[in-house]
C-alpha cells in the first residue's frame, strides 16, 4: 500500500480568527512515517496558508475525502 493510499492519521486545517469568530477550512492531511518517527504533511496544491494549522483525527466523513 503507498503512502497515499494509507489513511492519514490526521486532517490539516488552516484556522484564522480569533474565538468565535474563527474559521476552519480544511488544507491537507498528515501520515505518520512507517520506519521512523515523526509525521508527514500534505499541504493541498494552490492553498496558501499564514498563521495557525490545528491537526484533528479525521471524522468518518474525511475517509472519502
Amino acid at each position: 500500500m503507498t503512502k497515499s493510499a494509507k489513511l492519514p492519521q490526521f486532517v490539516a486545517y488552516a484556522v484564522g480568527g480569533e474565538g468565535r469568530n474563527e474559521s476552519w477550512t480544511r488544507v491537507g492531511a498528515a501520515w505518520k512515517h512507517d520506519r521512523s518517527e515523526g509525521y508527514t504533511i500534505k499541504i493541498n496544491p494552490g492553498v496558501a496558508i499564514t498563521g495557525k494549522i490545528v491537526l484533528r483525527p479525521p471524522k468518518d466523513d474525511d475517509a472519502q475525502e
